[in-house]
C-alpha cells in the first residue's frame, strides 16, 4: 500500500508539472477533467444497465474532446501540442484518484484540518461557572388538566412541575407521546419514535427525584432530536431515500449529554433529505401554523414539533440557515451557537468547517438551559473550543453596546425584473407579478421589523447604525457544496443519488455534481476570503456587542460563514391582511407565509459569547411576550 502511495504520489507530482508546463496548474482544468471522465464512465454503466451498480473507482478512456471540454469550462485554450504533453501524465494522476475512492470513506470520517473562526489576539472564556436560572416559576396552582397549557409551557416550567411531583415525568412522557401520535398525520414530523427508551427514562428520573436526587432543570423533560443524530439501537436515516433503515452503533455525544441531565428522549424528529429543506423520504413536514406550508428546514421536524407543543425542546442543527428558518416559519426560538461550541460527534456531516448543533425551544431561557448541557469539548470532535457557556438569568444586558443593521429595516425598494435575451411574453409577465408580489409581502413584512427597533428603543437600549463588512458572501458560500460533495462522495459516483426524493436543479444531487466541478485551488481561495471575514466581523464587533437583524438577507451567509452565535425569536403574528404567498398549493415550496403567520428577528453576538447574547434576546422576549402565542391544531 505504502509504494502504492508512493508511486501515486508521483504520478499526481508529473501530472501537475505537465499542467505547470501547459499553463493549466492552477485552474479548474484538472478536476474538470477528472469530472468528465467520471461522468462518462457512468454513461456508460447507465447505457449497459448498471444503473446503481455502477463502479464508482471506473474511468473511460480520456480523450482529446475531453481536454478541449475542460479547458473551455476553466476558460482556457490549449493547443495540440499541449494536450500530448498533458494526456500521460492526466491518466497516471486519476491512479491516486481511485485509490482514495477505494477507502470508502464513511460520512463521520472528518479531514485532516480544523476551521477556526476565532481571530487572532482574541481571548475566550474557560472558566466555567454554575448556571444562574430565573426565579423558579410558580407551578403550585399550574392547570394539570388543561392539556394545552401543559403541552405548551415552557421547558423551565416543566422542569419545575416535575421536580416539585406536580405532575411525573413518566405522565408527561405519555402526554407529549399521545399527542405526537396525534398530529403527526397532519405535521409529518416524526421518522422515529423511540417510545420504549422514553419510558424507560422517565420512570428512572421519577425515580431519582423521589430519592432526593435532581439532576438540573431538564430532569425529567421530555424532548425530540433531529435525525441526523444516531441513537444506538435506532435507525439514523438523515431524513433520506435509501437510508431509511440505517443505524449506527454509537450515540450522538448531544444524546449522551441529555441523557445525562436527566431528559426523556421521544422521538427522532423529521429532518430535510440530508439536511436540505422540509421534503424527507416519507413526506413534506408542515408549519403549525398553516399545515398547506412546509415548516422550512432542515430542522424541520424540531421546530414543527415545539411549535406544535409535542415535545418539551428540541435539537436542530444548522449549516446556512437550518435552524433560523425553521424557527422563523413555525415561530418558536432558537439558538445557533458560535461554531465549535458544541461537539458533532455522532452527527452526519455536512460541511465540516460550517455544521453547528443547537437547541429549538418555546423560550431563550429554555435555550439557554440546553445549551448548558450540550456544549463544551468531548475529545472527539477537533473543532470544539475549550470555551465555557456560563448562563445567567440576572446578567445585566442593559451594559451591552446594541448594534442594528440599519439598512436592512428601510423601507423595501420594487425592482422590476430585466427581461432575458429570447423571454416569451408570458415568462416575463408571470416573472413580474412573482416580483410585484414578493415586494408587497417584503413591505408588509417590513412593518414586524421597524417594530422590533420601537420595541428595543422603549426598553431604554441605544442603537448603533453599523454596517456588515462588504464581502461577497455568496461567492464564498461554495465551500459548503464542495465539503457536502465530499462527504457525499460515493453517493454521487454510485448513482444511489438517484434515489433521493428531490432531484430539481436546486436539490442535493445536481449540487454535489456542480461541486466537482471547484477546483481545490479555488477552495482555499474561498477559505482564504473567509479569514477576511472573520478579521472584519472582528472588527465590527469591537465597536458593539450585539447586532439586531432580521433573520434573512446576506447577515444568514455571513455569520454562518464566519462562525458567529445568533438567536432566532418570534416577532409578531401576520393579520389577516397580510398579502398572499405567490404560491398557496398544499405543500407547495413557493406557498410561505401570508396571514395567520409567525415572524421572527434575530439578535447576532460576538464569538463564543452565548451566555450574554441569549440574556439580551431574553430580554427583548420578555418584553414583547411573542414567544407565548402558540397555533391551534384540530
Amino acid at each position: 500500500m505504502l509504494a502504492d502511495m508512493m508511486q501515486a504520489d508521483e504520478s499526481r507530482r508529473r501530472f501537475l508539472g505537465v499542467c505547470a508546463k501547459a499553463g493549466v496548474g492552477a485552474t479548474l482544468f484538472p478536476g474538470a477533467l477528472y469530472t468528465l471522465a467520471a461522468q462518462a464512465q457512468q454513461s456508460v454503466g447507465a447505457g449497459l444497465g448498471a444503473g446503481l451498480g455502477a463502479d464508482p473507482g471506473a474511468f473511460a478512456k480520456i480523450t482529446p474532446e475531453m481536454i478541449d471540454q475542460a479547458a473551455a469550462m476553466a476558460g482556457l485554450t490549449i493547443t495540440d501540442e499541449q494536450k500530448k504533453q498533458l494526456l500521460d501524465g492526466v491518466v497516471e494522476q486519476r491512479d491516486s484518484i481511485r485509490q482514495l475512492r477505494d477507502l470508502h470513506l464513511p460520512n463521520r470520517v472528518a479531514p485532516a484540518f480544523s476551521f477556526d473562526p476565532v481571530p487572532l489576539g482574541m481571548k475566550l472564556e474557560t472558566a466555567k461557572k454554575p448556571a444562574v436560572l430565573s426565579t423558579a416559576p410558580d407551578v403550585s396552582g399550574f392547570p394539570l388538566s388543561n392539556e394545552e397549557k401543559l403541552a405548551f409551557a415552557t421547558a423551565r416550567e416543566l422542569g419545575e412541575l416535575v421536580r416539585t411531583r406536580k405532575i411525573s415525568s413518566v405522565d408527561l412522557t405519555k402526554l407529549y407521546l399521545s399527542r405526537l401520535k396525534r398530529f403527526d398525520p397532519q405535521l409529518h414530523c416524526v421518522i422515529t419514535f423511540t417510545e420504549e427508551r422514553a419510558l424507560q427514562q422517565a420512570a428512572e428520573a421519577d425515580r431519582q427525584i423521589a430519592a432526593g436526587k435532581h439532576l438540573g432543570p431538564l430532569h425529567g423533560v421530555p424532548w425530540g432530536a433531529k435525525d441526523l443524530l444516531s441513537v444506538k439501537g435506532y435507525r439514523t436515516t438523515w431524513g433520506a431515500a435509501g437510508f431509511e433503515e440505517q443505524q449506527f452503533d454509537t450515540t450522538a455525544t448531544v444524546v449522551e449529554r441529555l441523557d445525562k441531565a436527566g431528559a426523556v428522549l421521544l422521538a427522532k424528529l423529521s429532518m430535510g433529505a440530508l439536511a436540505q429543506g422540509d421534503l424527507w423520504f416519507g413526506a413534506r413536514t408542515r408549519n403549525p401554523w398553516n399545515t398547506k406550508q412546509g415548516s422550512s428546514g432542515s430542522s424541520a421536524g424540531s421546530g414543527s414539533a415545539v411549535s406544535a407543543g409535542l415535545v418539551g425542546f428540541a435539537i436542530g442543527t444548522e449549516t446556512l440557515g437550518s435552524i433560523s428558518s425553521p424557527a422563523t416559519r413555525c415561530g418558536v426560538t432558537g439558538l445557533r451557537p458560535t461554531f465549535g461550541f458544541v461537539p458533532r460527534t455522532g452527527a452526519m456531516a455536512l460541511s465540516w468547517t460550517m455544521d453547528k448543533i443547537g437547541p429549538i425551544c418555546r423560550s431563550v431561557e429554555d435555550c439557554a438551559l440546553v445549551m448548558d448541557v450540550i456544549h463544551g469539548s468531548d475529545g472527539h470532535d477537533r473543532m470544539v473550543k475549550e470555551a465555557a457557556f456560563s448562563w445567567d438569568a440576572r446578567f445585566d444586558w442593559k451594559k451591552l453596546r446594541v448594534g442594528v443593521f440599519s439598512a436592512a429595516f428601510e423601507a423595501p425598494k420594487f425592482e422590476e425584473p430585466k427581461r432575458k435575451d429570447g423571454e416569451a411574453d408570458a415568462a416575463f409577465e408571470e416573472r413580474v407579478a412573482v416580483a410585484k408580489r414578493n415586494y408587497e409581502r417584503s413591505v408588509y413584512d417590513n412593518r414586524y421589523d421597524r417594530a422590533s427597533l420601537d420595541a428595543l428603543k422603549k426598553m431604554g437600549v441605544t442603537l448603533i447604525p453599523v454596517e456588515l463588512p462588504k464581502l461577497p458572501w455568496g461567492a464564498i458560500t461554495p465551500v459548503l457544496e464542495v465539503e457536502a460533495a465530499a462527504a457525499f462522495d460515493e453517493l454521487t459516483l454510485s448513482g444511489r443519488d438517484r434515489l433521493l426524493t428531490g432531484q430539481s436543479s436546486g436539490d442535493w444531487p445536481n449540487t454535489f455534481r456542480i461541486a466537482r466541478f471547484y477546483s481545490a485551488v479555488d477552495y482555499v481561495q474561498a477559505m482564504r476570503a473567509r479569514t477576511l471575514g472573520i478579521e472584519q466581523m472582528a472588527e465590527l464587533f469591537a465597536k458593539v456587542d450585539v447586532i439586531v437583524t432580521p433573520s434573512g438577507g446576506s447577515q444568514l451567509r455571513a455569520t454562518n460563514l464566519t462562525g458567529h452565535p445568533a438567536v432566532i425569536v418570534p416577532n409578531g403574528l401576520r393579520g389577516d391582511d397580510a398579502p398572499l404567498p405567490w404560491k398557496t398549493g398544499d405543500g407547495d415550496p413557493g406557498n410561505n407565509g401570508g396571514p395567520g403567520t409567525m415572524t421572527s428577528i434575530t439578535f447576532l453576538g460576538q464569538l463564543y459569547s452565548d451566555a450574554r447574547l441569549a440574556a439580551f434576546a431574553r430580554a427583548y422576549q420578555e418584553a414583547t411576550g411573542f414567544h407565548k402565542l402558540h397555533p391551534k391544531l384540530a
